[in-house]
């Protein structure tokens, strides 16, 4: 595979801290971020958020995804700048 195929570029080494910091409680579920999975795996969001659609019968449900609402998006937002 040519470096232009390339779809990741390197797994990050996470510690259980930094991956428990990464999951939130949204709606009352246990959540990660797709931009957060995808720097873990190293890959680009755009391309996790691909594999979940090609794969949607694997994903069924809100207990793995799901949109969030602007409001939601702010809370998250304050949670990550609060001390």
């Amino acid at each position: 595979m040519g470096d232009s195929e390339q779809q990741y570029t390197e797994i990050a080494i996470v510690d259980e801290r930094t991956l428990r910091d990464r999951i939130y409680t949204v709606r009352g579920v246990k959540v990660m971020l797709d931009f957060e999975l995808a720097e873990i795996y190293g890959y680009e969001t755009k391309n996790i958020n691909r594999q979940v659609k090609n794969n949607a019968d694997r994903f069924k449900g809100e207990q793995f995804m799901f949109q969030l609402t602007d409001e939601e998006v702010n809370d998250l937002s304050r949670c990550k700048i609060s001390p």
